[in-house]
């Protein structure tokens, strides 16, 4: 075995160890699914998008595409068979309109994994072709799968934004609400003052009477 074989196959296991790493990583987010019966708070989307970069990181990797790169199909077919249980967990635990979404999302990336395919194997006869059709739709969908929490920080974050700036706008309005109402309060215990340093007049000196 040459060096540079010894050295793709030693990083190739390195880099299968770390992505297996990372797909049992929210094994802990599904025990405490299974434990509540709830999807709580939590989104689908990330594994749906993670299913579809398994599967056309594994269809890239097979020989028919992208010969020697045995290691790649091995570890997202894999990836495949964990996503797969995750999504199926989630279905059962989610909401049925969570649950409604979901199951649209999954058609979809089956669809474009299905087109992709097909368009592999019929419509590009050469092998470089293929292969580059495979592996750039493969790095397309890996940045989509890394970017997918984003549907979820993004409306967070804009509504902690509007939140910071309604309670910013109701400090200023509290403030100067204050600053108004401070003279009036000032003025009225003034004539109040003034009121009671008037002598009283009798009664009958009101009604016209000597």
């Amino acid at each position: 075995m040459s060096q540079a074989k010894a050295l793709h196959l030693v990083f190739g296991v390195l880099g299968n160890a770390t992505g297996l790493f990372l797909f049992l990583s929210p094994s802990v987010t599904f025990k405490r699914i299974i434990m509540n019966k709830s999807t709580e708070q939590f989104s689908g989307i990330p594994y749906v998008m993670t299913l579809l970069n398994c599967l056309l990181a594994a269809w890239y990797g097979l020989p028919f595409i992208s010969p020697n790169n045995y290691l790649v199909s091995a570890i997202n077919g894999t990836g495949v068979v964990i996503e797969s249980v995750y999504v199926l967990i989630f279905l059962v635990y989610a909401p049925k309109k969570e649950k409604g979404r979901i199951m649209a999302l999954l058609f979809v990336i089956l669809a474009i994994f299905s087109t992709v395919a097909l368009v592999s194997i019929f419509a590009l006869k050469q092998e470089k072709k293929r292969q580059l059709f495979c592996g750039f739709a493969a790095t397309i969908f890996s940045i989509i799968m890394y970017a997918s929490p984003l549907s979820v920080m993004i409306p967070n974050g804009f509504g902690c934004f509007l939140g910071a700036t309604q309670l910013t706008l109701y400090g200023i309005y509290r403030k100067n609400k204050d600053e108004v109402k401070k003279p009036r309060i000032d003025g009225n215990l003034e004539m109040g003052l003034a009121d009671s340093h008037q002598p009283k007049q009798p009664a009958y000196a009101k009604n016209g009477q000597p």
